[in-house]
């Protein structure tokens, strides 16, 4: 892989996606059978749009695609470089491109597709001055529901964790609170306004807006310490290789990497944005 690859070689061509007119609960369908977070709107051949599940999230009450969407989505041709890709979705704040070709949807890139492809570019330059300073943590006593608390509110799906010494010793994430959660199913009726259920495990606070019976499932986080949950940290150093940080991102099929000083201090996070951002510099500098 070098810098001059294109998008074709690294996009995804078995798109996951939905059409319009079309409503809520189908979008819910694709996400959960996909694995996917967010999908391009078609219309007949079209490109029209992209919904994510924070689409959904922010506008609870609404149903049809249409109004839920994100209108006139960034798009970019196959045959553009993997670099042109990563500094669209770096600069437009996104996770991922509808590869379109003649006006019809011919695949999807994502920060993932790029991470990996960088994996094999060989950037020996050190990841110093990409890692990012501010991060969210978690004490290794702290109950599971309140780190669940804390991601919410912090909107992230993962946590380093460090003990009382201050040392890192491993990072929680939403599937491990799950993992380690009480999920019971029951039917109900009640009264409640806020958002739908966003897939099989849903917080207390996601319910249809209406009064009717309908079959929920909860997810209870069971009251023990965050260090029971957790799993082992794979961690880089700053000094640390661009593409060897993005390898381990994609042998471990994680987007965040914990980098810490030669005692095991918790120093920041290494996302894998920021490797794009290595990469589009990367090449600059090669001009």
């Amino acid at each position: 892989m070098s810098s001059k690859t294109l998008v074709r070689d690294v996009m995804s061509s078995d798109v996951a996606y939905v059409t319009v007119p079309g409503n809520r609960d189908e979008v819910l369908k694709v996400l959960k059978d996909r694995w996917v977070s967010g999908v391009p709107v078609v219309k007949g051949e079209e490109v029209v749009g992209m919904i994510t599940r924070a689409d959904l999230l922010r506008n609870p009450e609404e149903d049809q695609i249409a109004m839920l969407m994100t209108r006139n989505p960034y798009v970019i041709s196959p045959q553009s470089t993997i670099v042109e890709a990563a500094r669209s979705i770096f600069g437009h704040g996104i996770r991922r491109l509808p590869v379109v070709e003649k006006g019809k949807l011919v695949g999807i890139v994502t920060v993932a597709d790029i991470v990996k492809a960088i994996a094999d570019m060989g950037i020996e330059e050190p990841i110093a001055r990409y890692v990012q300073r501010l991060v969210v943590v978690v004490w290794s006593e702290t109950p599971l529901p309140v780190a669940g608390e804390i991601m919410e509110y912090a909107d992230t799906h993962a946590c380093p964790v460090i003990d009382s010494d201050l040392n890192l010793v491993g990072m929680v994430g939403d599937s491990d609170l799950i993992a380690a959660s009480i999920i019971e199913d029951s039917v109900e009726m009640a009264e409640v306004a806020s958002s739908p259920d966003m897939d099989e495990w849903t917080w207390e606070s996601q319910r249809d807006t209406m009064i009717r019976y309908y079959a929920v499932s909860r997810i209870t986080l069971k009251n023990i310490p965050v260090k029971q949950a957790m799993v082992p940290a794979i961690t880089a150093i700053k000094s640390s290789k661009v593409s060897e940080c993005a390898s381990i991102m994609r042998q471990h099929k994680i987007d965040q990497i914990p980098v810490v000083s030669a005692h095991q201090k918790l120093v920041g996070m290494l996302t894998d944005r920021a490797l794009l951002v290595a990469m589009i510099e990367h090449e600059w500098e090669k001009k």
